[in-house]
């Protein structure tokens, strides 16, 4: 008999297809994919849209900094159908062709089934503030700015219910055994053997498993590396397309480890739900979710402990985020790359191609944290319930505090490392709302920073700085440059504009905290970081995170008109078009 998910009923679907197409009608008229014209005949707030001579789209929002849009669900007419929306305007006004509008309508309808997945098990604010860090991520929404962003190309619906952040179900993760000279190891310090790992990770009857599924097929241990595979993966990719290394026994599949693994909002990220205190663990994932392919690219996986150590270097040694900050950095501190004989030797290939198999090993959260402390992702903090209960509300309801000294408590958690990092070391993360996570003590106070998956997104600035010249040359070769002028970008786009740009209107309609002073408190410590440290006055001219305008960079655009669905060598990148004025400036 067919399944058919009970999230998909009647109701669910249009409440979560009305709010997916404000927040599309938002997202598009902030990147100047879509003008929608006043309508002062229906409001001071109200806008129209023409699709057609005969159609046109009216609908009431507000605006804020950035030039952002905040679509109201409940205003839109004709309908509130996404679909009905896409396919009146892909020719006109979204100036999209057919190829791509086939791909984004599948994208569409994948985003809003698991929407409809958490909507109906949404659970209250006050519930969700009482949940761990690692069952919270469960009950996020995905990214805010990026519309399509549950498409997750190659999941079947079987897939979905099984291996999705939302899903909420816990599993074992297979392993496999990779000859080495097909597959390379590399660790931090103390984890420099692959023996180390395994003895820290594999509990030793796991251990004596895998050695004689080895050992039983007249191979040697001594001459395998071994690392968990997704099950998808395994069937999808590693099978058809690595079937002469497995013929030839330089791939061998092992057992489970029988350790429960829960999947995060990267949804190829595992977190240890049996031993907590295990690393976690990365895997490539051959699946298109927001914007690129989710593998694990060879290059950036062998030096993903080498870049670990430099970062946790520079902060190790600098007693302002070692012992005032206390900025946690989760180190991948482990990898093993497996290369695939033939396409990783053709550079014109897709990229998706030499991301294929490998694993990376990350410090657990749990270890950094002090007692009475937790911790949640800063996505976290803009989830709404469904009774209009935000999540960031019940948090200060619950910490006693004033919103505005709460507030305070935040960004000074947050910013100052991250401005450090910048000024002093021409250094940055992308701290989006997935990556940076917020630490809190027993009160729901936010107390400091940590940071993961930064490896992926360390990026350091074009110009020659003093601080790199101890760069080894293996981080050198896979760190990404920026000039200095655009490095601010990734804390513009990553935490401003991807954040706080909705954080500050939820504080507003519910903290009772105005847009504008929202952003004076953020501009408040961004001074105060300059007051504690005036002799990098030059890098704060070099790197000004207070310009009055700054590039508009656009996440959806980069789908609908830069790269689509096309298959390319390099992963794609954000789009540029215009300029915002930058809330920052003149406050």
């Amino acid at each position: 008999m067919l399944h058919l998910p009970q999230e998909l009923d009647e109701e669910t679907w249009h409440r979560v297809a009305r709010r997916l197409l404000a927040k599309l009608l938002s997202e598009f008229a902030y990147e100047e994919v879509l003008a929608p014209e006043p309508d002062p005949a229906h409001g001071p707030d109200a806008y129209r849209l023409p699709l057609t001579a005969d159609l046109t789209y009216r609908f009431h929002a507000g605006r804020g900094v950035y030039g952002s849009w905040r679509v109201d669900p409940a205003s839109i007419t004709p309908t509130g159908d996404p679909f009905h929306f896409v396919t009146h305007a892909h020719d006109t006004v979204l100036g999209i062709d057919g190829g791509t509008l086939g791909h984004l309508l599948r994208e569409l309808s994948a985003t809003l089934a698991a929407d409809a997945r958490l909507d109906r098990s949404c659970a209250t604010a006050a519930q969700l503030a009482d949940l761990g860090y690692a069952a919270l991520e469960g009950h996020q929404t995905g990214h805010p700015w990026l519309v399509l962003n549950k498409g997750r190309l190659g999941f079947s619906a079987a897939d979905a219910a099984h291996w999705t952040p939302e899903a909420r179900h816990p599993q074992p993760l297979p392993w496999i055994a990779a000859r080495t000279g097909l597959a390379s190891y590399r660790g931090t310090a103390g984890l420099e053997d692959p023996a180390r790992l395994y003895a820290r990770e594999l509990a030793p009857d796991t251990l004596r498993t895998f050695d004689a599924v080895l050992r039983g097929q007249g191979l040697d241990p001594a001459d395998y590396l071994y690392l968990p595979v997704h099950p998808w993966q395994w069937d999808e990719i590693v099978v058809p397309l690595f079937t002469p290394s497995i013929a030839d026994r330089s791939i061998v599949p092992l057992p489970t480890d029988n350790d429960l693994r829960l999947p995060q909002q990267s949804i190829r990220t595992f977190l240890n739900i049996t031993r907590p205190d295990r690393l976690t663990v990365k895997l490539p994932l051959a699946i298109l979710n927001t914007l690129v392919w989710r593998g694990l690219p060879t290059e950036r996986t062998l030096a993903a402990p080498a870049v670990t150590a430099w970062v946790h270097g520079l902060r190790d040694a600098d007693p302002f985020l070692r012992d005032e900050t206390r900025v946690v950095l989760l180190g991948e501190v482990a990898s093993v790359t497996v290369e695939h004989p033939v396409y990783d030797r053709l550079p014109s290939v897709p990229y998706q191609y030499k991301e294929l198999l490998g694993a990376i090993w990350r410090e657990p959260l749990t270890r950094h944290l002090a007692p009475g402390e937790r911790a949640r992702t800063l996505a976290a903090l803009l989830h709404t319930d469904r009774e209009g209960r935000s999540f960031t509300a019940e948090l200060v309801a619950r910490s006693g505090l004033e919103p505005r000294v709460w507030l305070r408590r935040l960004f000074a958690a947050l910013l100052p490392p991250l401005l450090h990092f910048l000024y002093q070391y021409g250094t940055v993360f992308s701290p989006h709302g997935e990556n940076a996570i917020v630490v809190f003590d027993d009160h729901d106070i936010p107390v400091r920073l940590a940071v993961k998956d930064f490896v992926d997104d360390v990026n350091i600035s074009a110009e020659p700085l003093p601080e790199h010249t101890s760069m080894p040359d293996d981080v050198r070769a896979v760190l990404l440059t920026e000039e200095p002028a655009f490095l601010t970008q990734f804390i513009h786009s990553g935490l401003f504009i991807g954040v706080f740009r909705y954080l500050s209107p939820l504080c507003e309609e519910q903290l009772g905290v105005p847009e504008q002073e929202f952003w004076a408190l953020v501009r408040d410590e961004v001074v105060r970081h300059h007051e504690r440290f005036p002799h990098l006055k030059e890098r704060f001219a070099a790197f000004d995170l207070l310009v009055p305008r700054i590039d508009r960079l656009c996440l959806n655009r980069n789908r609908l008109h830069l790269d689509g669905y096309r298959d390319r060598s390099e992963r794609p990148h954000a789009a540029v078009h215009g300029t915002v004025e930058n809330p920052l400036h003149a406050l």
